[in-house]
């Protein structure tokens, strides 16, 4: 007889934990031995059961701050205390990093973008207080106690996410946790109780008082997650996009039956997966979310025709300025911010090719154009076919296919990588006589034009266009 999925969470759990044990009960030894109880906690219990634990655990204790400081001072080979205000002290161990967080509860005073952390007195207390019954998990240290007073092994083999308690309690606690029910389902595959959704679509409005750091936090998991599309399609279904990226929603635009086109938001969920499967490197944030918001200037664009057709006309400008505005909001990095913006500015390029071969010099504004994201400018254009049409498909794919041979050829040929003009600033001012200045700048922009248009010149000839275009400056319009 086979043993049940619970049964098997738990013996998948025990191997984990031997695996980390010496850690852990030295830890639990010399935190009971001081009269304090502490045990291993949350997602780690959680991924533990799952036979997926990292390296990275989660510990609570009924010791405050300055006592797990105390504690752990010498008997650890690094420490910090960035998370002390809201109960929590870091640490390694090895090649273990540990946080040991004081009991407490955490919640929003209704106003505050920032929770309100008070202690908690008992280990119950503390899990009844936590977002999901799955992550409402302990193992008591030091002698491994499975402590699961809300059943979330059953939840964990079943594959649901459900709250300790009504749902409305624990969101009214912290908003965060409705945007990581979303999270969860994406990352885990779970499913997300009915009532949870419930309390979701009526609570969305909460979200509002939560940081743009946190919200980012918790949108970026989910967008790395493996399974993004249900975690999105929950965001979008809940109404919880129109409180953290309502360029999502925005993109279900009304079809009739005069006026057909492809369902722009179920394309973009599509696109985001297949970014996912011609990912080379692990899960890339930049490519993911230039997938994500690459047709969001669609909305604002649109247009009905006369014929019956749709146009989206510059819809990749006007999506690029939302994309940057939506991230700004969101607090990414400025550098992530203008790739993403890029990738979004530049994903129709290659349609240009598709109609009709383009020259060599085309191609090279298009890498130069591309920098160092071309790479992900090649994996984003090919998701962002997503036809049904094999033979379009199979000639879009062909066509891409002869740009990248191009381009390769190109890069062999011309360093294409490192495009620049045949003549540097100093011997620009060689040539022609002058001092630093803007008419330097000005001729070195201009050789660089005459690079990507005619490809490499030598000095003699790269000279003769510099002084022809000198003395064309020079001669009254």
């Amino acid at each position: 007889m086979s043993p049940s999925p619970a049964s098997a969470a738990r013996e998948r759990a025990i191997a984990e934990l031997v695996r980390v044990s010496p850690v852990i009960s030295a830890l639990g030894a010399h935190f009971t031995d001081a009269g304090f109880e502490i045990s291993l906690v949350g997602g780690s219990v959680r991924d533990a059961l799952l036979g997926r634990l990292g390296t990275d655990l989660d510990f609570t204790t009924s010791a405050h701050p300055d006592d797990v400081e105390r504690l752990l001072t010498g008997h650890v080979d690094a420490m910090w205390d960035i998370g002390k205000a809201f109960g929590t002290i870091g640490c390694r161990v090895g090649q273990l990093t540990c946080e040991i967080t004081t009991y407490r509860t955490e919640q929003y005073d209704g106003e505050s973008r920032k929770p309100v952390v008070a202690y908690g007195t008992s280990l119950e207390g503390d899990l009844a207080r936590r977002d999901f019954t799955v992550n409402a998990m302990a193992v008591a240290l030091p002698d491994l106690t499975f402590v699961d007073p809300f059943d979330g092994v059953a939840a964990l083999a079943s594959g649901t996410l459900r709250t300790p308690g009504r749902p409305e309690d624990s969101f009214d606690d912290d908003p965060l946790r409705m945007l990581r029910a979303a999270r969860f389902a994406a990352q885990l595959d779970f499913a997300v109780e009915e009532p949870v959704l419930t309390a979701i679509t009526a609570m969305a409005d909460r979200l509002d008082i939560v940081s743009p750091e946190r919200i980012r936090d918790e949108f970026t998991k989910l967008v790395l997650s493996d399974n993004p599309r249900a975690g999105l399609r929950i965001l979008v279904d809940t109404g919880l996009a129109d409180h953290c990226v309502p360029e999502l929603p925005a993109l279900q635009l009304e079809i009739d039956e005069h006026h057909r086109h492809k369902d722009v938001y179920d394309h973009t969920l599509t696109v985001v997966e297949q970014a996912i499967d011609l990912e080379t490197e692990g899960p890339d944030l930049t490519l993911r979310l230039a997938a994500l918001l690459h047709d969001v200037g669609k909305p604002a664009t649109r247009r009905f025709e006369s014929g019956g057709g749709v146009s989206f006309h510059h819809h990749e400008m006007v999506g690029a300025r939302l994309a940057r505005k939506r991230l700004k909001a969101l607090r990414y990095p400025k550098d992530l911010i203008d790739d993403v913006a890029q990738l979004v500015e530049l994903h129709l390029r290659f349609h240009g090719y598709a109609d009709g071969e383009w020259t060599d010099s085309a191609v090279r504004r298009y890498v130069r154009d591309a920098g160092p994201l071309l790479p992900r400018l090649h994996a984003l254009t090919r998701a962002d076919c997503t036809t049904r049409n094999r033979r379009k498909a199979a000639d879009l794919a062909a066509a891409y296919t002869h740009l990248e041979d191009r381009i390769a050829a190109l890069a062999e040929a011309e360093e294409l990588a490192s495009i620049r003009p045949d003549l540097d600033g100093n011997q620009i001012m060689e040539i022609l006589g002058i001092p630093p200045g803007r008419a330097v700048g000005e001729a070195y922009q201009y050789l660089l034009e005459v690079r990507l248009d005619q490809g490499p010149l030598d000095r003699e000839e790269a000279a003769a266009v510099l002084r022809q275009w000198w003395e064309s400056q020079q001669t009254p319009s």
